[in-house]
């Protein structure tokens, strides 16, 4: 069994799966909606993940009617959500370590007062 991310379908095999002309999946590409991977041969490779953001494409262009230029935009701005609830759970996730946790680190015990800082040093 392959990882998700894991390059393996070629684009014959891609294009068949989803029952579309190999050049679209080029047009994709130049179009820089999607980046296959590269044998050493310069052959596509195709993940499992490749596969969901064509499906995404297909679905956004041929039910919604979204141009590619739409296209480009909506996946730049699911990627840039993606990043930002990963960032969002790490950082609920040091809170949660900052909670829980007596010990204040010195990087953090720096605190703020009408523009004058005053430092409180804990002892260990």
């Amino acid at each position: 069994m392959h990882t998700y991310d894991e390059p393996v379908y070629l684009i014959s095999i891609v294009a068949k799966i989803l029952e579309i002309h190999p050049q679209t999946l080029r047009q994709y590409e130049r179009e820089n909606l999607i980046t296959p991977s590269r044998s050493n041969g310069r052959i596509r490779l195709y993940s499992q993940r490749d596969i969901d953001r064509i499906k995404m494409i297909l679905r956004l262009t041929r039910e919604l009617g979204v141009n590619l230029s739409g296209v480009d935009i909506i996946l730049r701005m699911k990627d840039k959500m993606e990043a930002m609830e990963d960032e969002i759970c790490d950082l609920r996730s040091e809170i949660s370590t900052l909670k829980n946790t007596t010990h204040i680190p010195r990087e953090k015990s720096l605190v703020t007062k009408k523009s004058i800082y005053e430092m409180i040093i804990f002892e260990n």
